[in-house]
């Protein structure tokens, strides 16, 4: 059972957050802290408990605006750590799932908070903290990405895009089952997911080299296809792809 600490500067939010984590049966303590500071200490005195001991802490929820240090400070802090706790963040405000990304959260919870929403993130957390394996939707790090369903924010995994598009500052994700636009500019997305196996064909477009079905060549111009998508290639980028492709041909 998971012990958990909430963090939350407005004592009203607080003590709803506490509610309804104490309701859950997964959760074995659920203890509360209105200040980083006060958050700091108790997690210091945490990793400093005996294994299974009830002050330890499993996962920290977290809000990310408060006085003095953010959650995305805190968050930062404890990455330092050698065996820091969990972290879903809760917050009202949509635009920071970029940041908790990259800070590896396990899950972003929107407020106001609905029980069947914080359950689905308790339930993320204990399959981790259980050392079961995580469903790669569920997995946290770089191997997802936050996008919003419904008004709700879930980790896409990226083992399931199939190429991304640029549109401005912003970047559409096509997957076998739709599309999900986000805001992170295309070069980032080239960046973060080299390793992989995603390359750069053309300005606009990021594909999963894995999932090229096929690669065009007509009159001077090259394209592939990408499930039921046709993409162009541009011309800086022609050679490289085809060296890819046939170097993944001869494995």
């Amino acid at each position: 059972m998971l012990r958990v600490l909430a963090v939350d500067d407005e004592e009203p939010a607080l003590g709803e957050l506490l509610y309804l984590l104490r309701r859950d049966p997964r959760i074995r303590t659920a203890e509360g802290a209105t200040s980083a500071t006060e958050a700091l200490r108790r997690i210091g005195a945490a990793l400093e408990a005996a294994p299974g001991d009830d002050s330890g802490i499993d996962v920290v929820f977290l809000d990310i605006h408060m006085a003095g240090l953010t959650g995305l400070d805190i968050a930062r802090l404890l990455a330092g750590f050698a065996a820091p706790p969990l972290i879903v963040f809760v917050t009202a405000h949509e635009g920071f799932a970029v940041q908790a990304f990259d800070l590896k959260a396990v899950d972003y919870v929107l407020k106001p908070v609905r029980r069947e929403r914080l359950a689905e993130a308790v339930r993320r957390v204990a399959e981790l903290v259980g050392g079961r394996a995580p469903s790669p939707a569920a997995a946290p790090g770089t191997d997802q990405i936050p996008v919003e369903l419904g008004g709700v924010t879930r980790f896409l995994a990226v083992q399931d895009i199939a190429y991304a598009e640029a549109q401005g500052d912003y970047a559409r994700l096509h997957t076998d089952t739709g599309s999900h636009l986000v805001r992170i500019p295309l070069s980032t997305l080239e960046e973060r997911w080299r390793a992989h196996g995603f390359v750069r064909i053309h300005r606009s477009h990021l594909v999963a080299l894995a999932r090229i079905d096929e690669l065009r060549l007509d009159a001077g111009s090259t394209s592939v296809r990408v499930g039921d998508a046709e993409l162009p290639v541009s011309r800086r980028h022609a050679r490289t792809l085809r060296d890819l492709l046939m170097r993944r041909s001869t494995r």
